[in-house]
């Protein structure tokens, strides 16, 4: 199988597995205990939380260690929204429903969600931002790059404008950390969401950074872990794996994103050397160094998905969070693109043990794919399609 899905989800890096067994089984403390078990679990846990606060320039004290980053979402924005009640909050229209979803219940909550558009690249504008913002605005909430289409948002030039009117600025990063250097000094977000699973760690776990002096109400109460931010035993196997596998991350940065970018281009290069009517979504310079997403006019993307996989590649329409739910995407949508060109869409995302060998690979495959759907599609005619 070649796998070109790692926006959704990585393979675990052997390291990182192996930093995790012996936390699985003979060190197997609860943190808060006062006793030797307890103390090599609480030492475990705070090496972690200094791995990830190292890799994006944080303090270990800034590090808030949660779930994933559903959790890490919904804490920064309801956190912020519960001490400022009906207040107004900016998101961009191409989240992730993770940030979706819970402006969603605060607008059923009584505050006002507007929601920023974007251009036909899926990127935001920093001067429409400025132009939205009211006395009562409290967050501002963008991404740092799409889960679908890869566009990397402008979010120094957002923070900038959000810090002149003392306004908490909030990042979605899961897709970027690991993948692009991100300094959290110098681009000045005040919140950010990482997940362990982007980046070859285990699921199930994340953090949120969450910059000194930055104020948000507990989602999770109970024992007072987490400096009483987030009560609840630690899940000290993942949190020692997502640190190792931050500081795997951070020693090979260079490296990795070199070869990601390597394997992205000859995957775009390819497909729209080789296969008619192929277009490629998302701005074609800030982009993931992993994503490479497409449209094929005339192709069912579900179709495509089940016929990529049936030649032993594993690929994507979009988010893997809401595959169950079968709806268009609104990311998509929110940069204009018509119902056909919706349908058509395809995501390839690869990742660190992806080879050239199998990019080309790949490519044939899916060229031979797409013309065998366009033999017998409907908008055939429509399109004169060639190959």
């Amino acid at each position: 199988m070649i796998y070109l899905d790692n926006a959704a989800s990585t393979m675990v890096h052997p390291d990182v597995l192996d930093s995790m067994i012996p936390y699985l089984a003979g060190q197997y403390g609860n943190p808060s205990s006062i006793h030797r078990h307890g103390r090599t679990a609480r030492k475990a846990v705070k090496r972690a939380r200094g791995q990830v606060a190292s890799l994006i320039n944080a303090l270990p004290s800034e590090i808030l260690l949660t779930s994933g980053g559903t959790e890490s979402n919904n804490t920064a924005l309801r956190g912020v929204a519960a001490l400022n009640p009906s207040c107004h909050v900016i998101v961009s229209s191409i989240e992730h429903d993770a940030v979706l979803e819970p402006c969603r219940m605060l607008s059923r909550e009584g505050f006002d969600v507007e929601y920023l558009p974007v251009d036909r690249l899926g990127m935001t504008s920093p001067a429409d931002l400025q132009t939205r913002i009211t006395d009562k605005t409290r967050l501002v909430s963008v991404m740092f790059g799409n889960n679908e289409v890869g566009s990397i948002q402008p979010i120094s030039e957002i923070a900038s404008v959000c810090r002149r009117h003392k306004i908490l600025f909030h990042t979605d990063a899961v897709q970027a950390v690991g993948k692009t250097p991100i300094d959290v000094r110098k681009i000045g977000v005040d919140l950010l969401s990482i997940s362990s699973h982007k980046l070859h760690g285990p699921k199930g776990v994340g953090a949120l950074f969450v910059r000194k002096g930055t104020m948000i109400d507990p989602m999770m109460l109970g024992g007072g872990q987490e400096n009483g931010m987030r009560s609840g035993t630690e899940n000290v196997a993942g949190i020692v794996g997502f640190g190792k596998a931050c500081d795997m991350a951070k020693a090979g940065m260079h490296k990795n994103v070199v070869h990601l970018q390597k394997l992205r281009d000859a995957l775009i290069w390819g497909i729209l050397k080789d296969i008619p009517k192929a277009t490629l979504n998302g701005d074609p310079a800030l982009r993931l160094a992993n994503n490479a997403h497409f449209t094929f006019l005339g192709v069912n993307g579900e179709d495509l998905i089940i016929k990529l996989d049936e030649h032993g590649v594993a690929a994507s329409t979009g988010s893997a969070c809401s595959v169950n739910v079968q709806k268009a995407s609104h990311v998509l949508g929110a940069m204009g693109f018509s119902s056909e060109e919706v349908a058509g869409s395809l995501r390839l995302t690869v990742g660190m043990f992806n080879t050239l060998d199998e990019i080309t690979q790949a490519t044939r495959i899916l060229k031979d794919v797409v013309r065998e759907l366009r033999a017998v599609s409907p908008f055939k005619e429509k399109y004169s399609f060639t190959g």
